[in-house]
């Protein structure tokens, strides 16, 4: 009697189907990648070309000509340094504001209604500033009222509640176990405690999320800078960019300055000061990244 013997497949070895799945998908994320990154590094190549090359429509991804006078133009600029350094305060004040009320705010609206009564009405209350905003007029007129136009207040205290990370942190502190702070509670801990020791620990991933997020939103700001700063010297990076980029603003110029950008090609200048503006994000990027999908997948997810 001839014994059948039934041979495993080889499981070390991927079939065609799965090969095939592998070449379109890394076909597909390259693809994608070369859409992002190119026009980042055909700014990088026309900010460092020769004005010649650049009229003549030859600088493509990589410079022609090195020339680094637009940097040079920048750099020696009193005014940009001042914008750069008042990006720098906002970013750190705001960041700090947002992280602060974030927690502060998320973690009793993580409750459920049993330990905080009147909860979903605290909840609605942020979550309406989402659909109905009362406009720019009012919050101007409310700024104006406050006196703090022409302050770096102007600049954080409007947005120092983002409902949408408030959201995220939320559901991100409702993953934390109960027996946590229960254990927490009935060790004498009271909610502050509680929160500082067991729940920001426990939600890093969360945190840093956030904290990009505020990063970028404050650092690209530019509308309440110019609407709120009717001085020049206390506009933010992005509100100075703007109006060198589209205003052509040399307020606080000498003649030297006027005269150096009479020899700088002005494509060359915008893609200057856009490589300029982005090093701080992408500076910070790469320490929060490991935390970046954690947080955005596990508090995108109602617990």
């Amino acid at each position: 009697m001839t014994a059948h013997v039934i041979k495993k497949p080889d499981r070390r070895r991927p079939g065609a189907g799965r090969i095939a799945f592998q070449t379109v998908n890394i076909t597909l994320l390259f693809f994608l990648a070369a859409i992002c990154l190119l026009p980042f590094i055909h700014v990088i190549a026309v900010s460092l070309s020769n004005n010649a090359y650049i009229d003549a429509g030859m600088v493509t991804f990589w410079p022609m000509g090195t020339n680094v006078q637009s940097y040079g133009y920048l750099l020696e600029r009193a005014a940009f340094w001042d914008a750069f350094r008042m990006s720098v305060f906002r970013l750190v004040l705001g960041t700090t504001i947002n992280l602060v009320l974030l927690c502060l705010t998320a973690y009793p609206l993580s409750k459920p209604e049993n330990k905080f009564h009147g909860r979903t009405i605290y909840a609605w209350f942020f979550f309406i500033t989402m659909l109905v905003n009362g406009g720019l007029i009012p919050n101007y007129m409310v700024i104006s009222t406050l006196k703090m136009r022409n302050t770096i207040w102007a600049l954080v205290l409007p947005t120092a509640v983002q409902v949408y990370d408030l959201i995220l942190m939320l559901n991100f502190f409702r993953q934390v176990p109960e027996e946590l702070e229960d254990a927490a509670l009935i060790d004498g801990a009271g909610h502050f405690r509680t929160m500082l020791r067991i729940y920001v620990p426990v939600s890093l991933p969360a945190i840093a999320t956030m904290t990009l997020f505020c990063m970028v939103y404050h650092w690209n700001q530019w509308f309440d800078g110019m609407l709120y700063m009717d001085n020049v010297r206390l506009r933010p990076l992005q509100t100075f960019l703007r109006q060198t980029l589209i205003g052509q603003d040399f307020t606080f110029a000498d003649g030297d300055e006027i005269a150096a950008f009479a020899d700088i090609n002005d494509r060359s200048l915008r893609c200057a000061q856009i490589i300029i503006a982005t090093i701080p994000i992408l500076c910070s990027y790469p320490f929060l990244q490991r935390y970046f999908v954690k947080g955005i997948i596990v508090g995108s997810v109602k617990g």
